[in-house]
């Protein structure tokens, strides 16, 4: 039960951090690199697996998989892009620092209820792929967002003709 708590408080840290970053985010252009790095960083979290207490069950992951993928439609219809002064902003939302608190909220909870029935390593496992299956649906709609505004401006720009 301790390690439950002790992660539950990281998660609130981690939520905390997230959300910080996300004002800060709405203050400077995006780039796809934004976008696409926090995955890439995310899927060393993966190497966790070589250890055989951190292992889940084929059922277990499409469970995790299947739940990240379900709150990643919250987070994708909260992220929203907008053009400013020539170049690609993320439009701040009041509803993803609600949507992220009540993630945070959801996922203590099922960690406290799943702490009783699944090995705690086991249960690590699980979250970390309900995190990478919820970020990773997450990024790819934002790069195609941004992608899509970033062909608009591109059209917008008038060409010179020597």
């Amino acid at each position: 039960m301790d390690y439950v708590v002790i992660t539950s408080i990281g998660a609130v840290f981690m939520a905390i951090f997230a959300m910080i970053v996300r004002m800060k985010a709405a203050k400077k252009p995006v780039s796809a690199k934004k976008i696409i790095l926090p995955p890439i960083f995310m899927s060393t979290g993966a190497l966790m697996f070589i250890f055989p207490m951190f292992r889940v069950t084929p059922l277990e992951m499409i469970e995790a998989v299947t739940v990240g993928f379900l709150f990643s439609i919250l987070l994708i219809k909260t992220s929203k892009f907008e053009i400013r002064d020539n170049d690609i902003y993320l439009k701040r939302s009041r509803a993803f620092i609600y949507i992220l608190i009540s993630l945070l909220v959801i996922r203590v909870l099922a960690k406290l209820v799943l702490s009783a029935t699944i090995d705690v390593g086991q249960l690590g496992g699980m979250f970390w792929i309900l995190a990478f299956g919820m970020i990773v649906p997450w990024r790819i709609a934002m790069y195609v967002n941004y992608r899509k505004l970033q062909q608009q401006l591109f059209d917008d720009v008038p060409t010179k003709t020597v």
